[in-house]
């Protein structure tokens, strides 16, 4: 099917800021850690098509994403209304290099690791629950969304966490999910989650490392605060002493 890609106008996108604040501007400036997931779509596919300017086009393609568990096909990215089959084979490219160079294989040595690996999260709307899928050495097997919106004892179930990392044959899982209100103080079912969580994985075999509530700029880690029972596979994961309940990630 024909597409009309067209130019972004002053009002559509991000031609409509300032050009220091525009991403691909800021990418330059300050690196691609300084942007938005959505901000970082945004510059792959350069341009949107007529009547979806590229913020949008991103917004969506970020929203579907979000959702798949695996690598996304090209058939199925180029469902999404704008975009092609050229930009999608760019983005699942994107995807599929990402996934091989750096997500598989990444070694989970402290919470701060974990934390960097699913910090890009911190900015969505909603709450997700993430689990990692890792190997007996802690290295990444997989990270992969279990749930999205609010997080409670009914919606994370340990058979829909620890289902994919089984398949992975993975011998150890994480968990982290985002308070998107910033304040990452665990609530009651936070408690009764990982308590949950911990008792699955011991009766499948499964080391259960960390439970992590994160924001943009904090963490708070069950195992670095001792509310996770230390197990002697565990103890490849580095807990250094710190006495702020909050742990705030220095750039």
């Amino acid at each position: 099917m024909f597409m009309e890609y067209v130019m972004e106008t002053p009002r559509s996108g991000p031609l409509s800021l300032p050009k220091e604040k525009r991403p691909r501007e800021r990418l330059i400036n300050y690196g691609p850690e300084s942007l938005s997931d959505e901000e970082l779509l945004s510059v792959i596919l350069v341009s949107g098509v007529k009547g979806k300017n590229v913020s949008l086009l991103a917004r969506e393609l970020l929203a579907k994403l979000d959702k798949e568990k695996n690598v996304t096909t090209v058939e199925e990215l180029s469902r999404l209304t704008g975009l092609g089959k050229s930009k999608a084979c760019t983005v699942a490219a994107m995807l599929e290099f990402g996934r091989r160079k750096w997500a598989s294989g990444q070694r989970i040595r402290n919470p701060r690791d974990i934390y960097h690996l699913i910090r890009h999260h911190a900015d969505r709307r909603q709450e997700r629950f993430l689990c990692l899928s890792l190997n007996g050495a802690h290295e990444v097997l997989a990270v992969r969304i279990v749930t999205i919106g609010l997080v409670n004892r009914t919606i994370v179930h340990p058979r829909e966490v620890f289902a994919d990392p089984i398949l992975d044959r993975a011998s150890a899982v994480a968990v982290a999910h985002n308070h998107p209100s910033g304040n990452i103080q665990p609530s009651a079912e936070d408690h009764e989650i990982t308590d949950r969580l911990k008792a699955a994985g011991d009766i499948l075999g499964l080391n259960f490392l960390d439970h992590l509530i994160f924001s943009e700029n904090f963490f708070f880690s069950f195992r670095q605060e001792g509310l996770i029972c230390n197990q002697k596979e565990s103890s490849k994961y580095e807990l250094k002493s710190i006495d702020k309940l909050y742990h705030k990630v220095i750039q």
